[in-house]
């Protein structure tokens, strides 16, 4: 895994728009997301040709940290890649000193909320009918996190 660099940011549009649809960033969106470093900070997972196989990214706002998404390659789901993704996020959250990570899922995404559950993430409230078109709830889940933050002194 390595940091997100600008000539990846055409080839994450396009598999934004493969893998999330009506939900997927444009390149513009993801133009400013990587201008928003350092608060955001966002890891893109390749293999040996450089081919993108999934990314993450964090928004790191002080005590609480949001996670902007994670995605894996179809080809690369059931690789253990979603867990390192995960792992990354709750650790560069952890370096970060927030006190808690949260993020909304698809409540029509087993598959992911187990992943999240599988790393300590708890359910916490549904926002009904968040996800359009589609009226798909969306699930807010926590993970509140350990006091390893390098800000905390």
């Amino acid at each position: 895994m390595r940091s997100v660099a600008w000539p990846d940011l055409a080839r994450l549009a396009e598999l934004d728009a493969e893998l999330f649809a009506d939900d997927a960033w444009s390149e513009a969106t993801w133009w400013a997301e990587l201008a928003g470093r350092p608060r955001r900070d966002y890891v893109v997972a390749v293999d040996a040709s450089g081919e993108v196989l999934g990314y993450a990214g964090v928004d790191l706002a002080g005590e609480v940290a949001d996670v902007m998404t994670v995605a894996v390659v179809p080809a690369a789901r059931g690789t253990g890649l979603g867990d390192r993704l995960v792992g990354w996020l709750v650790a560069r959250a952890e370096e970060s000193g927030a006190e808690a990570l949260l993020l909304e899922v698809r409540a029509d995404n087993a598959p992911a909320r187990r992943l999240y559950a599988r790393h300590g993430f708890a359910e916490l409230s549904v926002r009904r009918r968040y996800y359009q078109p589609g009226d798909v709830d969306a699930v807010i889940m926590r993970k509140l996190l350990s006091q390893k933050g390098t800000d905390r002194g």
